[in-house]
Formats: structure tokens, C-alpha cells, sequence
């Protein structure tokens, strides 16, 4: 089963929605961004989320200290990590995010997850675009560990499970209209995980 990440998430309707069509991360944005959204915020929105839906905090280039100090504010379970960093271990598990251009080295990183993301316009992530998958060598890609980003909505999701067969599909901009979280396009692209996964088993 492939899982699901909604990304960007800033009210309650909105994670809601996420949790009740199926999604098993939830990603609140903490780095320069129109999503971004107060750690003390975000404690009280997710103060009722079943203990099952984990909670992701998204930062560019963070310092240990800014990281360790939000992860308690806001109660995170795992921490994305765009941009530059030395961090290679924290107090929750680390999703590494790599901006795909051309063939990177990223198959080496040894953290326990690694997110395939597009290459940053003027912020990191969120940005809509997608990236010339054919630029990853798959034969030597972490499957167990993979996250899968970048211009993703209800339209390509599919595809890009067959193509990849990634442990998470992460969307933000994807379920968004006008810059704000969409309820019936996070429907849709739940349910387009789900529909993609059920043609994989057949």
C-alpha cells in the first residue's frame, strides 16, 4: 500500500479532510513559505489526530536548535529537510529531500527516508512543477525508503506509483486552488492512491 502525505496543511477543515480520505502524514511547513504555519498552531490543530497519522515538520537549511526546538512545540514526529544541512541524526526520523536536476549521488545518503522532490523555484518545495523521472536510476534506489514529490496531483499520481513504486506520495500544491488547500482535490488524489494501488495488485 502505498502511503500518503498531505503537505502545506494550515486549518483544521483541511486536515480533516486529509485524515478522513486516507492520509498517513500530515506536513506542516515551518521554512520561508505562504504555507508556513506556527509550531504553537499547529499543536492545537492536531491535538485529536488519531495516534496513527504522523505529523511531519517540512524546514530549508535548519539549524539543530531551531529543529530540536519546534519538534517540542508542536509535537512532530519526522522532520523533512530541504536545502543544505550537516544533520544526519535528530530526536524524530529524518526525511531528506533531494531536488532532482540530473543524476545525483543521493542513492548514498544513509538517513532513513529520502524524498525525490523537483528542483526548488524560489522556495523549496510546494512548487507544482515535476521532474523528468527517467533522470533517476531506479537500479540502485532505496524503494524501502523512498517519498516521492514534485508536482504530484489526482491526475499523474498513479503513473508515478507505477513508475516508482515509492513507500509515500507527497502533495501539496496538487490539492490546492488559488494557494489554498482544496477539500475535494485531497479527496480526489486519495482516492487516485488508492485506485493505483489496487491496479498494482492485479
Amino acid at each position: 500500500m502505498t502511503q500518503i502525505k498531505i503537505c502545506g496543511l494550515k486549518n483544521s477543515s483541511a486536515i480533516e479532510t486529509a485524515v478522513i480520505a486516507g492520509a498517513d502524514y500530515l506536513g506542516f511547513v515551518f521554512a520561508e513559505s505562504p504555507r508556513r504555519v506556527r509550531p504553537e498552531k499547529v499543536r492545537e490543530l492536531t491535538k485529536n489526530l488519531p495516534e496513527e497519522i504522523k505529523k511531519v515538520g517540512v524546514f530549508v537549511s535548519p539549524t539543530r536548535e531551531e529543529v530540536e526546538e519546534i519538534i517540542e512545540t508542536a509535537g512532530l514526529d519526522l522532520i523533512q529537510i530541504h536545502g543544505k544541512t550537516e544533520l544526519t541524526e535528530l530526536s524524530r526520523p529524518i526525511i531528506r529531500a533531494f531536488s532532482i536536476k540530473d543524476q545525483d549521488s543521493f542513492y548514498f545518503y544513509q538517513y532513513p527516508h529520502l524524498l525525490l522532490d523537483a528542483p526548488p523555484a524560489k522556495l523549496m518545495g510546494g512548487n507544482g512543477e515535476t521532474f523528468d523521472w527517467h533522470l533517476v536510476d531506479q537500479r540502485h534506489l532505496p524503494k524501502e525508503k523512498l517519498w516521492l514529490a514534485g508536482g504530484l496531483n489526482s491526475e499523474n499520481v498513479g503513473e508515478a506509483i507505477r513508475f516508482f513504486q515509492p513507500q509515500v506520495v507527497d502533495v501539496s500544491s496538487g490539492v490546492e486552488t488559488a494557494g489554498e488547500k482544496d477539500l475535494a482535490k485531497i479527496q480526489a488524489f486519495c482516492q487516485a492512491v488508492k485506485i493505483a494501488d489496487e491496479q498494482q495488485r492485479k
